[in-house]
C-alpha cells in the first residue's frame, strides 16, 4: 500500500480507496453558527427594517394631505432611480432586501429562541427569569403577529387580492377602503402594538449586540428606545384612526 502524496488517498494496486475530504468551514457559515453571529444578524438586520419603517411612517402620514398628494407620493416610489433605473426596478431591489431581512430576521430569532430554552437550567428562579421570559414571550408572539399582519399588508394594499374596492393606480382611495372596515383597522392597530413592543426590546438588544451601549449611555438608549417605538406607533396608527374618524375619507 502507498499514499499519494497530492490527495492523500491510499491505493491498492493501482486503485485508489474512497476517503472522506474534510473541508473547513467557511467564515459565514462559522458566524451564522454561532449565537454571536445570529445575534449580529437579528442587530443588521433590525436596523434595515427599523430605517424602512420610519420611512414608511412618514410616507403615510402624507395621506392627510390629501388624495392628490398622497397618490403622487405612490407614484413618486415607482419612479425612484429614473432614468438610470427602470421603471419599479428600485421598489422591488428594496422588497428583495427587505424580504431577505424579514427572513433572516425571523430564522435568526427562532434559532436563538430554541438555543436559548434548550440551555436554560430546569431551576432558573427570581426576577431575571420573569424579566428574561416575558420579553421573549413578548417577541416571539410579537413576532407571529407581525409576520400575519405582512403577509395581508401586502395582500391587501400591494396585489389588491382581498381589498374588494381596490382599483389600480389609486393608493388613497384603497388606503381608505381598507381601513374603513372596522375589522381590518383593528388588526392594523393590533400589529402597531406588536410593533411598538418589538422595537422597543429590539432596539436594546440590537444596541447591545453591536457594542454601542455602556453603563453611562444606558439610560439614553433606553430613552431612545421607548422615544422611537411611541413615536412610530403613533404615526401608523394615525392613519386607520384618522380614516374611521372621518378625518380621511
Amino acid at each position: 500500500m502507498s499514499w499519494t502524496h497530492k490527495s492523500y488517498r491510499p491505493t491498492v494496486g493501482g486503485m485508489a480507496l474512497a476517503t472522506r475530504t474534510e473541508r473547513s468551514p467557511s467564515l459565514i457559515g462559522t458566524l451564522w453558527r454561532s449565537t454571536v453571529g445570529k445575534k449580529a444578524v437579528m442587530a443588521a438586520t433590525g436596523l434595515i427594517l427599523l430605517a424602512y419603517l420610519v420611512a414608511h411612517m412618514l410616507g403615510n402620514l402624507k395621506v392627510f394631505f390629501g388624495a392628490g398628494e398622497f397618490n403622487h407620493y405612490g407614484h413618486w416610489i415607482r419612479t425612484i432611480g429614473e432614468p438610470f433605473l427602470h421603471h419599479m426596478w428600485f421598489l422591488w431591489i428594496a422588497r428583495v432586501v427587505l424580504g431577505a431581512s424579514v427572513v433572516l430576521h425571523g430564522v435568526a430569532a427562532y434559532q436563538l429562541s430554541r438555543r436559548d430554552l434548550a440551555a436554560r437550567p430546569t431551576k432558573y428562579e427570581g426576577k431575571k427569569r420573569q424579566r428574561t421570559s416575558y420579553a421573549t414571550r413578548t417577541m416571539r408572539w410579537g413576532g407571529v403577529i407581525l409576520a400575519l399582519f405582512i403577509v395581508w399588508h401586502i395582500l391587501d394594499l400591494t396585489t389588491l387580492t382581498v381589498n374588494p374596492n381596490a382599483e389600480e393606480g389609486r393608493p388613497y382611495e384603497n388606503l381608505v377602503a381598507s381601513f374603513d372596515r372596522w375589522y381590518v383597522a383593528a388588526f392594523y392597530i393590533l400589529a402597531m402594538l406588536a410593533l411598538c413592543m418589538h422595537i422597543r426590546h429590539g432596539f436594546w438588544s440590537a444596541a447591545q449586540t453591536l457594542g454601542a451601549n455602556s453603563p453611562r449611555r444606558d439610560r439614553t438608549f433606553k430613552v431612545l428606545a421607548n422615544g422611537l417605538a411611541a413615536l412610530l406607533t403613533a404615526g401608523f396608527l394615525a392613519v386607520p384612526v384618522g380614516v374611521l374618524t372621518g378625518i380621511v375619507s
